[in-house]
């Protein structure tokens, strides 16, 4: 392996964001002013969200990036949800156990009721099922390599059927949230009552701002903040002069540079863990044969002229380790699978054996803003990179609310590697590389694979794993799964960022968990 470091890859970290945030800083005042509360911060009793990404809806079938699960479960409810530890916790249900390979037995807690007074029902559970399965381009519906049949026992308890053993079902089941079954549809909710701690009284999805009250008729322990205001603040030199002035007391997913704008301020704290998503530049396997894409060895090519190293320490500021396997480590079931190298010499090498010289590949990348903290930086510094090999790179960067879902689909127009961050709010690594990983030529069809990636040896794979009840044979299935994954080079580069949210000390027990979210209901202020 080389150990001369190409001149454009010594990039700053530092330099590449020097025009930026002197640009969003000029930006930030006049920005914030026009959305203060008249006091110039949140009004008593209230605790206002500053999110790096637009909610566009508090129900989660066709998308739910990170701090969204935080805002959505404080609406909407599942059986269980994934704890501290990455394991199912019960919420709606009181029961959730395997009694058969193909069995689970639930039940309903007793009394829990919707913001409106009415029963939770069993009908609720198998309706939101259904309308998960039957939305298009559904988020949540790859996890379910098969979808469970409910059928009622009694008034409050049901069992979930499935045709084979589907163990991690108290897993999956975390992220179906539950809505009246007369108000359920097969698409985002943009209304409807949930039984959650808080209900909605004012929202609007273009802006992403909402309004959230306690719910006084909550079953459970009563939120203890009386208002929760969310809004989208695209700018993160924005977030950052609003939390410092008091406007904004959580923001979420921030860079190292905001970090160490942050630290010191005595009136700031921050929380830090180990995230679960793992933030990628993917191929595009839409590819016709042919392509240069469509060789692996092309792809790994890619990746060796990618110094992850420097983007991780300096791009990154060490708040990212780089991938070392398909899967963020800190899922159940993860295993490493190997390391990315940086090796622009042997690069050229394998694309030149492919009849690539210099020139010949014009590639396109491209986006969202927001998508990880630190996403712009990232992309310049790999077009500087990948220039070292003689490929070109033209950035594609899309707006929060613009068309990249089309793009990804292979919609709305051509693109060959996508910065993307996939969540983990299972848990869990089978469940994840069921819902990256386990296209089918079926789901292609329809444009809800994940980039057009269908393996039929990992499709092999997966059937085995979640048919396998023995649960040391099933992570050896697991594990499985994950090298082939990686020797496939899906990603040009891959990492899992450090999460890290940053908040007024006026705020209270604020406990970010692993998935980058926490208990909206547990937050306090301090008197």
């Amino acid at each position: 392996m080389r150990t001369a470091t190409p001149q454009t890859a010594q990039i700053s970290r530092r330099t590449l964001l020097k025009a930026l945030s002197v640009t969003g800083g000029a930006m930030a005042v006049g920005s914030l002013a026009g959305c203060a509360s008249p006091t110039g911060g949140p009004p008593p009793g209230s605790v206002t969200l500053g999110l790096n990404r637009s909610l566009v809806s508090l129900d989660n079938k066709l998308n739910q990036f990170d701090a969204a699960v935080t805002v959505q479960r404080a609406v909407r409810q599942g059986l269980t949800r994934i704890g501290a530890d990455l394991t199912p916790v019960p919420v709606l249900a009181d029961r959730f156990e395997l009694t058969a390979p193909t069995q689970w037995t639930v039940r309903l807690r007793e009394g829990i009721r919707y913001s409106d007074g009415s029963p939770v029902r069993i009908k609720d559970v198998s309706t939101a099922l259904t309308m998960y399965r039957q939305v298009s381009g559904s988020y949540i519906a790859g996890f379910f390599p098969e979808w469970p049949t409910v059928v009622p026992v009694d008034e409050r308890t049901f069992t979930l059927e499935t045709k084979r053993p589907l163990p991690v079902l108290d897993y999956l089941m975390a992220n179906i949230l539950l809505t009246p079954a007369s108000a359920n549809v097969p698409e985002e909710l943009q209304s409807g009552v949930g039984s959650g701690p808080y209900v909605v009284t004012a929202s609007n999805r273009g802006t992403g701002e909402y309004t959230l009250r306690r719910n006084n008729n909550y079953w459970g322990r009563p939120a203890r903040v009386k208002q929760v205001q969310v809004r989208f603040v695209p700018e993160e030199s924005n977030r950052v002069v609003g939390l410092r002035s008091g406007e904004i007391d959580i923001i979420d997913t921030i860079t190292p540079d905001s970090a160490d704008q942050l630290s010191g301020q005595p009136d700031v704290a921050f929380e830090r863990v180990r995230g679960t998503r793992i933030n990628q530049l993917f191929y595009n396997f839409r590819k016709p044969d042919g392509h240069p894409l469509s060789k692996a060895s092309v792809r790994q090519a890619l990746s060796l002229a990618v110094n992850g190293k420097r983007l991780a320490d300096e791009v990154l500021a060490g708040s990212a380790q780089p991938a070392v396997g398909p899967v963020a480590q800190t899922l159940n079931g993860a295993v490493p699978c190997g390391t990315y190298h940086y090796d622009p010499r042997r690069a050229k090498q394998m694309l030149e054996a492919e009849g690539i010289a210099d020139g010949d590949l014009r590639l396109t990348l491209i986006w969202e803003t927001g998508e990880f903290a630190g996403d712009t930086s990232v992309m310049e510094a790999v077009v500087q990179m990948l220039g070292d090999i003689g490929v070109r790179v033209r950035l594609r960067q899309f707006e929060p609310g613009g068309n990249i879902s089309e793009w990804r689909q292979g919609r709305a127009g051509d693109w060959d590697i996508l910065g993307n961050g996939y969540a983990s709010p299972v848990g869990a690594a089978l469940p994840i590389l069921q819902g990256m990983y386990g296209g089918t030529p079926e789901r292609e069809r329809t444009r809800d694979t994940y980039q057009g990636y269908i393996n039929r040896e990992v499709l092999t794979l997966l059937d085995r794993a979640y048919a396998e009840v023995d649960a040391e044979r099933r992570q050896k299935t697991t594990a499985r799964i994950q090298q082939v994954v990686w020797d496939s080079w899906p990603s040009m580069w891959a990492f899992v960022p450090n999460s890290v949210l940053a908040y007024r000390t006026r705020v209270a027990d604020v406990s970010l968990e692993a998935t980058n979210s926490y208990q909206l209901a547990r937050i306090g202020l301090e008197a």
